[in-house]
């Protein structure tokens, strides 16, 4: 049985602090966005013992100081500003040994053009600095996502996109996508070293775990479940008719991490673009009421013609939630950091456009995982870690 497929059907996983001394490391990783939704999914796998091409040595970037949820994965983390080109190269280049890069942060701006200056920039100043310092790297892993085929924040939803299911080879879409900008800097810079290989990988709406995430679903619906639990309220559903009643899809962070891995390392998957997500479909309708059972709270249903926006409906919620976090002994967390009401307002209130998993699964990526168990276990981490009550 190949580790992934293992991995899907939900095989226990043995951390590697438990098992016997690891010989030398066979491969070295950097996971850049080690904190983020993904990253912090890398950083738990990578370092497995039974991890394909391990044992692992990690070295994890990120921007701001170690949290406390993501201390006890075995990593390098090295504290480092990819946006700043000097900060980089002080930081990076003493890493000569990476074998393998794991791309999968992004920066937000207020406009599709800002982003693709801002992503293109920071993408350029990590592969500037790793590409010329490390003999041995071989592969590059590029996370991007479904707005490939969607289009930027400010346009989905208003402009005429493929017909889903989505498929990885049809044609970019005729608007600035900072997605394009990164793939294109990749395929370029990949070409400057013999052998070295790359992958895209494309999820949809991802279901994980990183209170620093800025497109964290699960743990902003969580918290505006512990609010509404808090204050007594209904878990009013902020959304479209379609995204209630119709079929969407997710990716669940501990999938795109092995899938990040798979294409790293088979040879069958080198140097190609793949989506990436569960294999099943569900319905916000049935999952609305797993959140509020979570939660012990009352559930709601779709409001015709309310249009509700957690924007809206949170506002001036942070005295609220500073009195949830001391009542419950949580973690010390700032609202804003925890709770994404936009990009939860966004992905609620349009139908979810699906994609296919033929390309992967016919590439040898048999992965897959059930999105209610998933979603399940995404909250259930968010409590274990005390975010939410």
């Amino acid at each position: 049985m190949s580790w992934w497929w293992a991995g899907a059907i939900g095989a226990a996983k043995k951390r590697s602090d438990e098992d016997e001394a690891l010989p030398k490391h066979s491969s070295v990783a950097l996971i850049v966005g080690v904190t983020g939704i993904v990253g912090n999914s890398l950083a738990e796998i990578l370092p497995l013992a039974d991890t394909p091409s391990g044992p692992w040595k990690v070295y994890g970037v990120a921007r701001r100081p170690r949290p406390a949820w993501n201390e006890d994965n075995p990593i390098n983390y090295i504290r480092c500003d990819i946006s700043d080109p000097k900060d980089t190269q002080e930081k990076l280049s003493p890493l000569t040994d990476i074998t393998h890069v794991f791309y999968v942060t992004w920066a937000n701006r207020s406009t599709e053009v800002e982003r693709c200056e801002a992503n293109g920039k920071m993408l350029k100043n990590v592969l500037d600095v790793v590409i010329p310092n490390c003999p041995d790297l071989k592969h590059i892993s590029l996370q991007t996502g479904r707005k490939h085929y969607v289009g930027p924040f400010e346009l989905i939803g208003k402009i005429e996109t493929h017909d889903p299911p989505f498929t990885e080879d049809l044609p970019r879409l005729k608007f600035d996508n900072f997605y394009y900008t990164q793939e294109d800097l990749l395929f370029e810079e990949v070409e400057k070293k013999e052998g070295l290989t790359w992958s895209v990988h494309r999820p949809g709406n991802i279901f994980g775990f990183s209170p620093y995430s800025m497109m964290n679903l699960v743990g902003t619906l969580c918290v505006y479940a512990a609010i509404c639990k808090h204050e007594g309220k209904v878990l009013r559903f902020p959304g479209c008719k379609a995204a209630w009643d119709g079929y969407s899809d997710c990716s669940d962070a501990d999938l795109i991490a092995e899938h990040h891995i798979w294409a790293a390392v088979d040879p069958y998957a080198k140097n190609e673009a793949f989506n990436v997500s569960n294999g099943d479909v569900f319905k916000w309708k049935h999952f609305w009421k797993v959140l509020a059972e979570q939660f012990g709270v009352e559930c709601g249903e779709y409001e015709e013609g309310e249009n509700l926006k957690l924007q809206d409906l949170m506002k001036g919620k942070e005295p609220v939630w500073e009195e949830i976090v001391r009542e419950n002994g949580l973690a010390s967390t700032n609202l804003e950091d925890v709770a994404v009401w936009w990009f939860s307002d966004a992905v609620l209130d349009i139908p979810c456009p699906l994609d296919s998993m033929n390309k992967s699964k016919e590439h040898g990526f048999l992965g897959f995982r059930n999105s209610k168990n998933s979603f399940i276990s995404w909250i259930d981490k968010a409590k274990a870690y005390k975010i939410v009550p």
